[in-house]
């Protein structure tokens, strides 16, 4: 299912937090575009995800979080920029204030959906980039992808398959093994 722009006026941060909590929607350069809901695969594999770096996170005692969506990330406030990305790992503190992390994540996983693959290629990949995330990872299940964007390093576009062992560059030594992933999932 495509995105659907919400609205052609411009969305500032007072009326982006007064609409129906319910409404899951994304902010781009004060345009606000709503999101669909996300599928059984979808979810099955943003668990797993998130069940294995919450696990390094905890092993190692981290000092970062891990996040699923819905989690407001505001990279800009004028014109207004909110992203929900599926996965997220914060280790600036400074940046969350109970509501949302404020400022660029460290690392960010979006999960393509099939109606909307430009959207996570190409819209998020520039933005992302652009306001300071360090690594961006694409997980595509209909291509049975990962799309690694390692932007400290100018890694770019690494591509993947879902039977690859993948580093997290953002950690010395955290590798995501998706053999052991797509074992658990109905595809």
């Amino acid at each position: 299912m495509p995105v659907i722009q919400y609205s052609q006026e411009l969305v500032d941060l007072r009326q982006y937090e007064s609409m129906p909590e319910e409404q899951r929607m994304e902010v781009f350069d004060g345009i606000a575009y709503n999101m669909a809901s996300p599928s059984q695969l979808h979810q099955s594999i943003l668990t797993e995800l998130l069940v294995s770096l919450r696990n390094y996170i905890r092993k190692n005692n981290g000092g970062c979080s891990v996040f699923p969506a819905p989690f407001d990330v505001k990279l800009n406030d004028s014109p207004l920029t909110i992203v929900q990305p599926d996965l997220m790992i914060v280790c600036d503190r400074d940046k969350l204030d109970g509501k949302r992390c404020n400022g660029a994540p460290d690392f960010i996983i979006e999960i393509v959906s099939p109606g909307n693959p430009s959207d996570d290629y190409i819209r998020k990949l520039y933005y992302y980039k652009n306001y300071g995330v360090r690594e961006y990872w694409i997980v595509d299940p209909q291509r049975k992808t990962v799309t690694v964007n390692y932007f400290e390093n100018d890694l770019l576009n690494v591509p993947y398959t879902f039977d690859s062992v993948i580093k997290v560059n953002i950690y010395k030594d955290l590798y995501i093994d998706f053999s052991e992933i797509v074992k658990t999932l109905y595809i």
